[in-house]
């Protein structure tokens, strides 16, 4: 996550499509000062079921803590207006509370507000995030907070419309991996021509022959229009081995200093 802070710190990106678990789960979760603790994934389950540690994986996590996160996300719900919010405006409200009341310095969260740069999350309620929001709901059932994807997706539109230009680093694939290539289309759909994201990398170790390499591979998004295949790059490595000597060797080239900076967040403020 810390990689992912410094792109946004150094210009090296102009907007994030995560995850909700991510975004809540990880980075929100870790800026209200709580711990992801190393384990093994051959624990005994329901001993850490009896003792209200959660399994991740390899990576273990208090149950309790993590109720804590949902309940915060419930509390900013509370003090917003009752109606239906992009995740990025969402999310948005996230980051401006840990400017407040972060125990972490350099949340992802906390640093693209900083920065202006956007987060959407396209399946935002899959994740601590959404727990806190039914608690919310359930308080509130005639006049509450809802998050609305449709609108995630024409706001990514939007930016997709303005930049013209575009180029993706994706990490994995799944939901945000569509979602962010799908603008395109979209933007067609609106009646708007936009060109093909002119780059793309993908770092996954997903197979194609199970699930079209967790959503699609770059060159079958080029027969939707989606990507351009002069400069795509299809890397099957872990993430967390490779994505830091990529950012790391971005960064010593020094080309984001001469970077124009987008703040896109800025264009859907009113």
């Amino acid at each position: 996550m810390q990689v992912y802070s410094d792109m946004v710190k150094y210009n090296m990106v102009d907007a994030i499509v995560a995850t909700g678990a991510s975004i809540a789960d990880m980075d929100f979760f870790e800026a209200l000062g709580y711990k992801h603790y190393k384990g093994t994934p051959n624990a005994d389950d329901k001993l850490l079921r009896d003792h209200y540690i959660d399994r991740i994986y390899d990576t273990y996590i208090d149950e309790k803590e993590l109720q804590v996160c949902d309940m915060t996300i419930r509390q900013i719900a509370d003090t917003l207006e009752p109606r239906p919010y992009s995740s990025r405006e969402f999310i948005h409200e996230m980051g401006k509370w840990l400017v407040k009341h972060s125990k972490k310095k350099d949340s992802l969260v906390q640093v693209a507000y900083e920065h202006n740069v956007p987060i959407f999350c396209p399946a935002f309620s899959d994740s601590s995030a959404g727990f806190g929001l039914v608690a919310h709901q359930w308080e509130h059932p005639e006049k509450h907070v809802s998050i609305d994807s449709v609108k995630d997706f024409l706001e990514l539109t939007r930016i997709k419309m303005e930049a013209k230009s575009s180029g993706l680093f994706m990490i994995g694939g799944g939901v945000p991996k569509n979602f962010i290539q799908d603008t395109v289309i979209c933007a067609e759909v609106l009646g708007k021509e936009v060109p093909m994201h002119k780059y793309a990398v993908q770092i996954t170790v997903a197979d194609p022959r199970d699930g079209a390499c967790s959503g699609s591979t770059l060159k079958e998004a080029s027969s939707w229009g989606k990507v351009d295949t002069v400069y795509e790059q299809l890397v099957y490595a872990e993430a967390t081995s490779v994505v830091p000597l990529i950012v790391s060797y971005v960064y010593h080239k020094w080309d984001w200093k001469k970077r124009k900076k987008y703040n896109w967040a800025k264009l859907f403020q009113s």
